[in-house]
């Protein structure tokens, strides 16, 4: 079997696809993979580190405004139509899998025209504009939020839920949070910004580092770089005080922090939700209000009514509230448990299962 798998911009439409390879070639060992990216996406920073032939297109999103630079989008997306033909008829694809990001949009095209097999993967409850253009072009669409299937033809779409869910939901409990400087036998809290941090989010976490210093749980916070000497800084003589408190600029092996923390605070993407979902772990989301069509919120908002996590908006997100509703959930016992419950029926944990009986549907038909 030879897939050529497309995606890329940021890491909600990359992380997926390598979870869905990784799964595959354990399945199929002898599946041969392609990987087209964008030039300039974060693809090309996370790629070259695999072992996964990796190939690049030219390509731009459209201004919002009216600008001559949207000239040159059409532009680029013709060029890459073309060209991803090319790269197409010389590998020879059973299936070609999209998940998301302008790259997608031109290769997905390309494959459909060359009339290839396609799978549109959407992993977020709103879909991006990319694959709402597809929509209409491909033979399949896997989805990882139910609401998704709104926006899309009712014949072609599936639940499959986010790969990445699938990847984490064998990790098992350790005394990882030892490398932390933090007792692995103690209730923690993770709060995780993203890999380049939240202003918001470091800004109320700061000022609640005094009030976590006196409870009977533990703090490990991923503050993203650009924020950890601002932190260090502020919390100054505290930091020997506060022993139930751990900063970090980064924590590399997410998966398994997760799977031995009681409850997460962070943004509400699309792969941090699979993740948490699939490890049945309670959450705190605060939406960034930077994304497209607001839709980490609309991904919040499916889980609140869920009773899977509890949502507090970025613009009224303060150190006070963020620990009421710490405390609220880590010192009630019932409310936690209720809330995983909650959290562990939303996650999809076999979603690369039944993404890839997909991809045999598609090739059979």
């Amino acid at each position: 079997m030879k897939i050529v798998v497309t995606g890329g911009g940021t890491g909600g439409h990359i992380y997926p696809a390598l979870a869905f390879i990784q799964y595959v070639k354990e399945v199929q060992p002898d599946a041969e993979f392609l990987y087209i990216g964008g030039t300039r996406g974060l693809e090309n920073k996370i790629l070259p580190q695999t072992d996964i032939p990796f190939e690049t297109l030219q390509i731009q999103g459209f201004k919002r405004s009216v600008s001559f630079e949207n000239v040159k989008t059409v532009y680029l997306f013709l060029k890459s139509v073309s060209e991803a033909k090319k790269r197409l008829k010389q590998f020879k694809p059973d299936v070609v899998i999209g998940t998301g990001g302008y790259v997608s949009g031109a290769v997905m095209y390309a494959a459909a025209k060359l009339k290839i097999p396609t799978i549109v993967h959407e992993q977020n409850s709103v879909p991006g504009i990319t694959n709402k253009f597809l929509a209409r072009y491909v033979d399949h669409i896997g989805i990882s939020f139910p609401d998704a299937a709104a926006y899309f033809p009712k014949d072609k779409t599936t639940l499959v839920g986010n790969p990445r869910g699938q990847q984490v939901s064998g990790v098992h409990q350790s005394t990882i949070l030892s490398n932390y400087h933090l007792d692995p036998n103690k209730k923690t809290v993770l709060i995780f910004g993203g890999s380049q941090g939240a202003l918001k989010i470091n800004q109320a976490v700061i000022q609640a580092l005094p009030a976590f210093a006196t409870k009977d749980y533990q703090i490990l916070y991923a503050s993203g770089e650009r924020y950890y000497k601002e932190i260090e800084e502020s919390i100054g003589i505290m930091k020997d005080a506060a022993k139930n408190i751990s900063i970090q600029p980064y924590i590399d092996e997410m998966a398994e922090v997760m799977a031995n923390c009681d409850l997460l605070i962070g943004r509400a993407g699309a792969t941090s939700i699979a993740e948490f979902t699939s490890l049945g772990l309670p959450a705190i989301l605060i939406p960034s209000p930077y994304v497209t069509n607001d839709h980490q919120t609309k991904n919040a908002l499916s889980l609140v009514q869920a009773g899977a996590v509890k949502m507090i908006a970025d613009s009224e997100l303060t150190e006070i509230n963020l620990v009421a509703t710490v405390d609220e959930i880590m010192n009630d016992p019932a409310v936690h448990q209720k809330m995983a419950k909650a959290a562990k029926k939303q996650g999809i944990p076999d979603a690369s299962t039944r993404l890839y009986a997909l991809v045999q549907q598609s090739i059979r038909s």
